[in-house]
């Protein structure tokens, strides 16, 4: 069930005091350019210093580029904006300054909050997408919200976000009594883009969120729902003559220091030191010459930047997946992407030290990196369920990545990863391609193949293959996007002894496929969006048993106060250790913001469910409520439950909950 395509990454408001004289707000130009190709809007230097506090009445402002946000875009469609906002544009020889005036006709009821970086979904903020390489297949993001918190990330090939990627740039924003102002200063240093003595012709687009009763999307550009490129519609921008992409170096010491206690006796002994470790790490980042990034790593840690991240695991016949929070890991991570991904990252444990190197120019794209890890991390696939194990040994990981653009939206590209060890070797090779017939259609195929050998050890413990062993994977994906009907087809097949150990593929020795559409209706009342979609999967193993067949039937309704709610029924049969199971289940969610400072949620399932454990079918309920409200613009209180369980013949099997205050 696809999500909600207009657009799938909210990016909130702003409103604005307007503090410039008339005459800064319009550039004459003879002719005048219309962000064309042909004609791209100038962006002059600035006319004097620009103190970056949220007033913009710097006289550097005064020859600013400026921009109107003239367009709603979602929900509805490509009306004028219901709130004016302008977007500026200047520049010296150092950064690229951006600011907006966004109105407000009710000042008070701005949404803004002082919180951690790019946690401001439902708040106003503004954003400014740069294509700076012009190529119309990936921008930088880059906004902040009314209390100057800051966002950034990359989108590629359409509105495909990773908010990973964290720049060090400087913003400040102020409410005012006819809305809110924001200024930001983004050092080129900070930016990718090809090397040029003469002026730079950038690919620009600026959106606002403005959320009330519903969020409203602006732009300054229209978007063409049965278009699915949106750099492609970009306007374009002129000037910054002499700027030099960075060759700064950015240094993120750590120290991490863990103690562990154990009881001397169970149940009731006393606890008593047990383990204490303290280490030092280190992350750099530096700009080796023009649109070439490097990064090295030392002795990185999950603890510096998460926590535990909860997740039921009861009764999950696959291993889990976690996301990736370590800089080093996630800076430039979009330059390793792949349509099936082969590198994740989080397999590599305890790296010991770490390199990479990432870069663009002229069409060509490419990434490498090299980790020597102090524990080797082993995922063991099969068809129906997959077994971890982990080794006390060192490990060297090495990835590396080419993608060549073709025309104007196409692509081929090769990956290869490999890792080795004492007695152990994984490599894998990838071959993938894109392809877009007509601006509502996309094709990806990625051909893999991997050579392996486990430890003796390991064999006989997870009952792997002797010796030097392979496998093969293929994956076909059909992709239309359309204003009103969008389907696809998605067809996969996996070898047995396929294995990929530095990727999350905890299945194998199977084939499927997966193929389905759905409707969409617009509308301008208590509803704004429908969608209705029917999808179908079917999988097998390579020797023809069925796996599973599913057909499901689903509606999505977004409305107001910041509404939606979801609706999915399903039948599937599922066979698992030669038992075949018929199964019936129906979830829903529903979510709404009635106010600005309250938001809630609930997540409910009911039906039919396998206990692995017991090869036996049992009846699952899982509810999962959700509430977050902020008093005043410092405190957050949010409450966060999973409840799940699971009734068979017997009786209760088991009951879990995991809550998160």
């Amino acid at each position: 069930m696809p999500t909600r395509p207009w657009p799938c990454a909210a990016i909130s408001t702003c409103s604005l005091l307007a503090v410039l004289p008339l005459a800064a707000l319009h550039v004459a130009a003879a002719p005048a350019p219309d962000g064309s190709p042909q004609a791209p809007y100038p962006v002059h230097p600035a006319a004097g210093t620009i103190t970056i506090d949220g007033t913009l009445d710097d006289p550097g402002w005064a020859a600013a580029l400026v921009l109107e946000l003239r367009y709603e875009v979602d929900p509805l469609e490509n009306v004028p904006a219901p709130v004016r906002t302008e977007v500026l544009l200047t520049h010296d020889e150092r950064c690229l300054y951006a600011a907006f005036r966004c109105f407000d006709p009710e000042p008070r009821a701005i949404r803004a909050r002082l919180t951690d970086r790019e946690d401001f979904w439902s708040d106003d903020h503004a954003n400014v997408h740069i294509d700076t390489f012009n190529d119309e297949r990936r921008n930088f993001s880059i906004g902040a919200n009314p209390c100057g918190v800051q966002m950034d990330g990359v989108a590629t090939n359409g509105m495909h976000w990773d908010w990973s990627w964290d720049a060090i740039w400087d913003s400040a924003a102020r409410i005012h009594d006819r809305g809110w102002a924001l200024e930001m200063a983004i050092p080129f240093a900070q930016l990718a883009f090809p090397r040029s003595d003469g002026p730079l012709i950038w690919g620009f687009d600026a959106w606002r969120i403005y959320p009330c009763d519903v969020q409203h999307y602006l732009s300054i550009i229209p978007w063409d729902r049965d278009d699915a490129c949106w750099q492609c519609k970009m306007v374009k921008i002129e000037g910054f003559a002499g700027a030099r992409p960075g060759r700064d170096i950015e240094l993120s010491p750590t120290l991490t220091s863990v103690r562990t206690d154990a009881r001397d006796e169970l149940p009731d002994g006393r606890f008593r030191r047990a383990h204490e470790q303290t280490e030092l790490g280190l992350t750099a980042q530096w700009g080796l010459a023009s649109n070439v990034n490097a990064a090295g790593t030392y002795n990185p840690d999950f603890s510096q930047v998460e926590a535990d991240a909860l997740q039921l695991d009861i009764n999950e016949p696959f291993a889990l997946y976690y996301e990736e929070r370590r800089p080093f890991f996630t800076e430039g991570a979009d330059f390793f992407q792949t349509p099936k991904s082969i590198f994740y990252s989080r397999t590599l444990r305890d790296p010991l030290w770490g390199t990479k190197l990432t870069g663009k120019a002229n069409g060509h794209t490419f990434g490498a990196c090299l980790v020597r890890d102090e524990v080797t991390n082993l995922l063991f696939p099969g068809n129906q369920s997959s077994q971890e194990l982990s080794l006390e040994q060192d490990v060297t990981a090495a990835v590396l990545r080419y993608r060549r653009d073709i025309g104007s939206r196409h692509g081929l590209g090769v990956m290869a990863t490999s890792r080795r060890g004492e007695g152990y070797h994984n490599t894998v090779l990838s071959l993938d391609g894109e392809l877009h017939p007509t601006s509502r259609d996309r094709i990806l195929v990625q051909v893999q193949s991997s050579d392996t050998r486990y430890p003796e050890t390991v064999v006989s413990q997870a009952d792997q293959p002797h010796g030097d062993f392979g496998g093969g994977a293929v994956a076909l994906d059909y992709d239309h996007e359309a204003r009103i009907l969008s389907w696809w087809a998605y067809l996969e097949q996996v070898e047995g002894d396929f294995r990929a150990d530095l990727a999350y593929r905890p299945r194998v020795d199977y084939r499927g496929a997966d193929w389905g559409g759905y409707r969409a209706w617009y509308g301008d009342s208590w509803w704004n969006t429908i969608l209705w979609g029917l999808e179908f999967e079917w999988e097998e193993t390579l020797l023809g048993g069925l796996l599973r067949r599913n057909a499901e039937t689903w509606l999505q309704i977004y409305g107001t106060l910041q509404s939606s709610g979801t609706l999915v029924l399903v039948h599937e049969t599922e066979v698992y250790a030669g038992k075949r199971f018929e199964k019936d289940e129906a979830r829903a969610s529903l979510g709404f913001q009635p106010a600005a400072e309250f938001q809630a949620s609930l997540y409910l399932a009911y039906g039919d469910h396998v206990d692995y454990a017991n090869t036996q079918l049992g009846e699952r309920l899982r509810i999962g409520p959700s509430i977050q409200t902020d008093l005043g613009r410092h405190l957050r209180l949010s409450l966060d439950h999973t409840y799940e369980r699971l009734n068979v013949e017997a009786g209760r099997l088991y009951t879990a909950n995991v809550s998160e205050l």
